[in-house]
């Protein structure tokens, strides 16, 4: 900094003027709620005009050190890095004291902007009138500098707080309908007992599971799980399960259902997303059977004398194909004191500290083991294993288990 000049009384009279037109200037701006553009350009043309500033540029920190603000300098400081000599200033320093590169000896001061111990920019300063060059005119320049960059920050700040509230709700409304997705009431009669259970991984899951009544002698049963998570999954969901809904008021051919699903999805997915699918349509009057496994985790049959089928064949996921390369709809016997097993991925993709899958064998063992005790008890059984397997604390996926006990 150069040798600091004590202005006249004439002198600071005129500069407290000067000071108090600048800051009535730049809080005028600040209260027309002017775009931050304008700001800048305000807050450029008061420094010139006003205090009579005729080279400065301010550099303002988000992710990185970016120019906002540069004028009457013989370099475009835009495209010029900031150099860490520079940023670890907390207090004004001359330029001249520091070892940078000489395109920065177009100012001759640098004022660090400080806002609740944290730094927000820099402005550097140059070819001032000689009174300027005093601490105390320098010191107004930097609260006038900070005056405007915090109002700035709050309304950054406001603006990802509102940005955030907007998330909130649209989340609440996403779980909201996620939730009404659900059936309200599972069956456990002289037929069958069909129990769920659904942990999702995040505020809004993208696993779902139904049961659907048809009439005295049939039911479809459904586990989903589509792509991502988030909004975009749940409403994507919201539509496979008013498609599926809407779609068995029609018919209750699986191969028709299956492929009307596809074309839904097909049409509706968002950013390339895609839903895998396990459909069971059951006959209490001949214990049959039918069923769809649309690229989805294969489904256990577990007879009482504790072999099982598994339940893979059908198509692949939905709504990557316009038109299905292949559908088969497969029918079983179900024999009495049989379970059929649902689940998602979030079950088996569970790994060990030696990186091995928790699977699809693991879950037929505790299947076995839980073979007559209740349904809720055989999920439970089952969380607390993959718990005791999981190498990490939380859980990567959505987790849906969904028992049918067929009597």
């Amino acid at each position: 900094m150069s040798e600091l000049k004590f202005p006249t009384v004439e002198q600071e009279l005129n500069l407290k003027k000067l000071e108090l037109a600048a800051l009535l200037e730049i809080t005028k701006a600040i209260n027309n709620n002017l775009p931050e553009e304008a700001l800048y350009k305000i807050y450029h043309f008061t420094l010139l005009a006003q205090l009579n500033i005729r080279t400065l540029s301010l550099f303002l920190i988000d992710e990185e050190w970016e120019c906002k603000v540069c004028f009457g300098t013989a370099h475009n400081f835009r495209e010029i890095e900031l150099p860490p000599a520079i940023t670890e200033l907390r207090e004004i320093t001359s330029l001249a004291k520091l070892n940078i590169d000489r395109r920065w000896q177009d100012f001759e001061t640098v004022i660090p902007i400080m806002h609740n111990n944290r730094i927000l920019a820099f402005v550097m300063i140059g070819n001032v009138h000689a009174y300027y060059t005093t601490l105390g005119a320098l010191s107004f320049v930097q609260t006038l500098s900070n005056i405007i960059l915090v109002a700035m920050e709050n309304r950054r700040l406001e603006r990802h707080r509102l940005t955030q509230e907007a998330m909130r709700k649209e989340i609440e409304i996403a779980r909201e309908v996620q939730n009404m997705l659900f059936p309200k009431k599972l069956p456990n009669n002289e037929d069958v007992a069909i129990h769920a259970t659904y942990i999702p991984h995040s505020s809004i899951g993208g696993d779902y599971y139904d049961f659907i009544p048809i009439d005295k002698n049939q039911f479809l049963f459904c586990v989903a799980d589509v792509s991502g998570k988030g909004v975009p999954a749940s409403l994507l969901m919201s539509n496979f399960q008013a498609g599926l809904r809407t779609i068995l008021r029609q018919t209750t051919d699986l191969h028709t259902i299956v492929s009307e699903l596809n074309d839904l999805i097909y049409r509706n997915a968002i950013a390339e997303k895609f839903i895998t699918c396990f459909l069971g349509l059951y006959n209490k009057a001949t214990r049959e059977l039918s069923y769809v496994n649309a690229g989805h985790n294969a489904s256990i049959l577990l007879y009482e004398n504790n072999s099982y089928l598994l339940l893979e064949e059908g198509t692949t996921m939905l709504g990557i194909f316009d038109e299905l390369p292949f559908l088969k709809v497969t029918k079983v016997p179900v024999p009495h004191n049989s379970l059929v097993f649902c689940y998602t991925d979030g079950l088996t993709e569970v790994f060990n500290f030696e990186e091995d899958e928790f699977g699809i064998e693991n879950t037929i063992r505790v299947l076995k083991s839980c073979r007559y005790v209740s349904s809720k008890n055989i999920h439970r059984e089952l969380l607390q294993e993959i718990n005791s397997y999981n190498s990490d604390s939380t859980f990567s996926d959505d987790i849906t288990l969904l028992s049918c006990r067929f009597k």
